[in-house]
């Protein structure tokens, strides 16, 4: 209760510099948090510096917090008073309102908060301000104007490239061969599930907690710097893999986990075991492998949390592109699945179908880390999306035709 009156004071404190009764001498304030190495920001400034021109009212305070930390208490202070988390950058406080981001949407509330404010101190004709605060939020299925579009495409071409991981399939396709010797439908159906559910809830835990630190801190600028580098990195080593798989460092299972591995999925063939007990062994060894597959199959996830993060998105909208991010990465196992229940065979995971997905990965990996370095406003659009994972998948397309080339002569 005590933290509630603490915060609905600063509420109070900080709307009495917004608007002042007497008209004489008063101003409507907009505090705007941005970063130098930020797109959405710098394109932000020429439209309130037009405003501020437009009306002689408003005067305009800007704080950069990527190189400088002087400003951070005050931004932290001002998005708990707003009820925001103090994270992704341009955010906008004005009329007791606050905008994550920058749009054609934000920049119309902003002119009509701008617009109520003035009139409440001038007591003239007050236009309808937006009862709620606006961010840059997804809405499913319709409604979308090309930033939110984006994130939605960018989110299912991310998760589709993810569900071709080599470190999940292998150990997919080896857990289906080896319980499907039991010949029984109903028991493969069981371990699936289970197995399914139970690695997608852990790495879902594991997305939700990156993109809380990163919707955090994203706003210093050496941090969007790592989440780049990260990238490269990642998806360098993979691109490597084709070529030299295995030799030098390599994002796959360790040799030394293997054991572990496939006695774990041996144990689950054991015709003793069934119903809960079942259940249960599957938990216990889909929990050890998803922990041992992470350095494997993070890589996607911390960028598309990255770029989710930068977008100020939130709440349910955030849960809503989580779900569809699991549920596309999931497809390509489902499929997989469905493919061993209905035909009790399952065709070995080979080297090679390793190399060659490591490589898609890869160069889509290396592709996104450089758009995010050097032209993030790409995957603002509809169009520049499809064009960053298109361009990756031809890149990657033709390194495996010359190779296959020069191997057959």
């Amino acid at each position: 209760m005590l933290k509630q009156w603490s915060k609905t004071l600063l509420l109070a404190c900080l709307l009495s510099w917004v608007s002042v009764a007497s008209p004489a001498g008063a101003n409507v304030e907009l505090h705007v948090f941005w970063s130098v190495d930020c797109p959405h920001c710098v394109s932000q400034k020429p439209f309130l510096a037009e405003l501020a021109e437009r009306h002689p009212e408003v005067v305009v305070y800007d704080y950069e917090i990527s190189r400088t930390s002087e400003h951070h208490r005050r931004f932290i202070d001002m998005a708990l008073a707003h009820g925001i988390e103090p994270g992704s950058v341009p955010t906008l406080f004005a009329a007791g309102r606050a905008w994550i981001g920058d749009s054609p949407q934000i920049r119309r509330e902003i002119e009509i908060a701008v617009a109520w404010a003035i009139g409440a101190m001038s007591g003239g004709e007050q236009a309808d301000v937006p009862s709620q605060p606006s961010r840059e939020t997804t809405r499913l299925p319709g409604g979308l104007d090309p930033v939110r579009d984006s994130i939605v495409l960018t989110t299912l071409l991310i998760a589709f490239v993810d569900g071709f991981n080599p470190c999940s399939l292998w150990v997919l396709t080896l857990l289906l061969g080896l319980v499907i010797h039991s010949g029984s439908r109903g028991r493969i159906a069981l371990v699936g599930v289970t197995f399914l559910t139970t690695t997608s809830l852990i790495y879902g835990a594991f997305i939700a907690g990156v993109f809380s630190v990163l919707s955090f801190i994203l706003y210093l600028s050496w941090v969007q710097w790592l989440v780049a580098a990260f990238a490269l990195t990642f998806g360098l080593v993979n691109v490597k893999d084709y070529f030299w798989f295995r030799r030098g460092p390599s994002l796959t299972i360790a040799d030394s986990h293997k054991p572990g591995i496939y006695k774990g999925i041996r144990s689950l063939t054991d015709r003793r075991l069934g119903g809960l007990g079942l259940v249960f062994a599957t938990v216990v060894m889909a929990s050890g492998i998803a922990l041992v597959e992470l350095p494997c199959t993070a890589g996607f996830p911390v960028v598309w949390s990255g770029i989710v993060a930068d977008r100020g998105i939130s709440g349910a909208a955030f849960v809503l592109l989580l779900a569809l991010y699991l549920l596309v990465y999931l497809s390509i196992e489902l499929v997989v699945f469905l493919i061993a229940l209905l035909t009790l065979r399952m065709q070995r995971f080979e080297e090679r179908h390793g190399r060659a997905l490591k490589l898609v990965g890869g160069m889509v990996m290396v592709a996104l880390a450089v758009v995010l370095v050097m032209a993030p406003d790409l995957m603002n659009d509809l169009s520049g999306s499809v064009a960053v994972f298109g361009i990756a998948l031809l890149a990657a397309g033709l390194i495996m035709a010359v190779d296959r080339l020069r191997s057959s002569r």
